[in-house]
């Protein structure tokens, strides 16, 4: 029988090598699915609404007549809002408040100094005019999603978000509607798939053009993500979830067997690490895997995506498993050890970091506060989590006085000569003191 994950040694001569095969994703864009995407852009740019319309019909057979008929009223959502059951309503509004509460600690503020010459410098905040919210739709319900993408941007100062979703059969989902209701959002329609990416980008009649668009999809709106960055922004291309887990054996093992199943849970490409020191213990975590494995509704995903994608890995002390921990550059990294604080010191690259054995990973993907829209696929090297940074511009502020202009003029011009532009240098010359 095949084993339930995979056992590595950081002491095998081969370690680096396996590490590499497992660490592997093919982020690759199918090329049928990113030919559909491009046509299905290019047909929404052209007829708008009316390529809207029938895409939405098509795809989701919606019955809707008109693209009006598309736009879901506010008043749906307050009545989604109404009708759920109070511990329901309550979560979504605590959760709400506690992303809402992290997040002003990020807005950034304008600013600026005066030199000795009286020349001025800063720079000036300023939120983005619209941002489009993708939400998935059909059987899956991401009212999180909807809380961690529109609240970064109202906190922004964002004056309009606008969600599109698709609504299979017609069916709009309430949670989602309640959580847009809570997070701020200001319209929604009921559309998805690449078209809907593509009238947030190019605008329709009916639904404007955005600045930026964010939220996950499925392939279909990830490559016509892709494609649209430029006329637009994104967050970011996500790719499958991931978990690692430094532990230093002193946490149950049922509560790390289980954290690596709330990754593995998404879906077959998800991955689950853990790096322990004692062999012993992931001896007891595999034991707890293959015992509470049975017990999981998603049971033949987390097998899959623990079979080929996970593993346990012996590492010959918590610094080793820091180094690891630096070249896999998770996604989710949960620090279950004693003194999680000093462990995470040493680490340079991770989107989130949990700290000490109640941080669960999955606290942080509904309502610690920080946001769960994470770089993957190792990119936590070069970006970050989504944040109210993400829907504020900076630009440059310059005031040069008549000092500065003699001490300014003639540095950009000596540099501008040495150039070959001339017109530059002559702008700075003609202010200075004849």
């Amino acid at each position: 029988m095949a084993a339930l994950i995979q056992r590595l040694d950081a002491r095998d001569a081969g370690f680096r090598d396996a590490l590499t095969r497992l660490l592997a994703f093919d982020a690759s864009q199918d090329e049928s699915i990113d030919r559909a995407a491009a046509g299905i852009l290019a047909d929404v740019r052209q007829r708008g609404d009316a390529a809207l319309l029938e895409y939405t019909q098509r795809y989701d057979r919606v019955q809707a007549t008109s693209i009006d008929a598309l736009e879901i009223p506010r008043a749906d959502w307050e009545a989604a809002l109404a009708a759920l059951p109070a511990h329901q309503r309550n979560a979504l509004e605590a959760a709400a408040d506690r992303v809402r509460s992290y997040h002003v600690h990020q807005r950034a503020e304008s600013w600026s100094y005066t030199e000795a010459d009286g020349t001025v410098l800063g720079q000036q905040i300023t939120p983005l005019d619209r941002v489009g919210l993708y939400v998935p739709g059909g059987k899956a319900a991401y009212p999180s999603s909807v809380l961690m993408n529109a609240i970064p941007a109202k906190v922004a100062g964002v004056p309009e978000v606008i969600m599109v979703t698709p609504t299979p059969d017609g069916v709009r989902n309430p949670i989602v509607l309640a959580a847009a209701a809570i997070a701020g959002v200001d319209r929604a329609f009921a559309v998805g798939g690449a078209q809907a990416v593509g009238a947030l980008a190019y605008g329709t009649a009916t639904l404007p053009a955005v600045d930026k668009i964010v939220g996950p999809g499925n392939a279909y709106v990830a490559a016509a993500k892709r494609r649209v960055f430029g006329t637009v922004g994104i967050d970011m291309i996500a790719g499958p979830s991931e978990i690692l887990i430094i532990c230093d054996g002193k946490t149950p093992a049922d509560w790390i067997a289980m954290d690596l199943f709330s990754q593995a849970e998404h879906d077959e490409l998800a991955q689950a690490i853990l790096l322990c020191p004692d062999a012993a213990y992931l001896d007891e975590v595999e034991a707890a895997i293959a015992r509470l494995l049975p017990t999981m509704p998603r049971a033949d995903i987390i097998r899959k995506s623990l079979a080929d994608r996970g593993a346990l890995i012996l590492v010959a002390s918590i610094d080793e498993a820091c180094e690891i921990a630096n070249h896999i550059a998770p996604e989710h990294l949960e620090i279950s050890t004693e003194d999680a604080v000093t462990v995470a010191a040493r680490i340079r690259h991770a989107g989130a970091i949990f700290l000490g054995r109640y941080s669960s990973e999955s606290l942080g993907d509904y309502c610690a506060g920080p946001n769960h829209v994470l770089p993957t696929s190792r990119t936590a090297r070069f970006s970050s989590p989504l944040g109210v940074y993400d829907f504020q511009k900076r630009s440059s502020l310059i005031q040069v006085s008549h000092a500065g202009a003699q001490t300014l003029g003639r540095i950009a011009a000596d540099l501008a000569h040495g150039e070959g532009l001339q017109a530059h240098a002559a702008s700075a010359e003609y202010r200075l003191d004849k």
